[in-house]
């Protein structure tokens, strides 16, 4: 009798085929674009495929599943964004991350980041991937900016960096999506000079905050 020949089996002997170079870069900025569009709760991997113009099949041998599909896409995403700034101070360090490339104002970027977080409580996968692979990295580059801002003296000792480093897209984010306020670099800037700095202990030396004399 001739085994039965499995699923598994067909697809060890079958080619995986490779997505790499610009066609996954196409297939990565349809999924996002996608995302922004309807939401992670309505994103299928068939719009995706209609999007990024390949067949569903072909996606679904790379990726188990649309969790898979947009943890990659953001990790892609954000890889090409710069390192965490180093300019020697915690001001414009704060400002650079969270204003310039790389940072949370765009809009796409935040109906991204609202459709992703509104599915973390019912995706415990997306959730964990999410928070390692996406959240992790940001945080741990705040949280280093923070670290040398201390050890430049610029923050008290007695400050608590677990609280003090997500307060500030902590803050954004809830003004953005919860209340309703435009993204924006001023709304970053006022957050870091009315709450962020003080806490800190440390003032604000920006010359547009610097008293002027006559």
């Amino acid at each position: 009798m001739t085994p039965t020949r499995t699923r598994h089996d067909a697809d060890e002997a079958t080619p995986r085929p490779r997505i790499e170079g610009e066609r996954e870069q196409e297939v990565f900025a349809a999924t996002l674009a996608v995302l922004a569009d309807v939401g992670y709760d309505r994103l299928t991997m068939d719009a995706v495929a209609t999007a990024a113009k390949a067949s569903k099949a072909t996606l679904y041998r790379r990726w188990e599943g649309k969790g898979d599909l947009v943890v990659d896409a953001l990790v892609h995403h954000k890889g090409q964004q710069p390192p965490a700034p180093d300019t020697g101070c915690l001001r414009t360090d704060l400002v650079a991350a969270f204003c310039g490339l790389g940072g949370t104002l765009t809009t796409e970027q935040m109906s991204i980041f609202a459709s992703v977080v509104t599915a973390l409580h019912r995706d415990a996968d997306l959730a964990r991937e999410f928070r390692s692979r996406v959240i992790g990295p940001k945080v741990a580059a705040t949280r280093a900016i923070f670290e040398r801002a201390r050890d430049r003296g610029e923050i008290a000792e007695d400050v608590d960096l677990d609280l003090l480093a997500p307060a500030l897209p902590g803050i954004v984010l809830h003004r953005v999506l919860v209340l309703g306020d435009v993204p924006a670099p001023d709304l970053v800037e006022r957050v870091i000079d009315q709450i962020v700095l003080p806490v800190a202990g440390h003032a604000p030396t920006a010359p547009h905050l610097e008293e002027t004399h006559p």
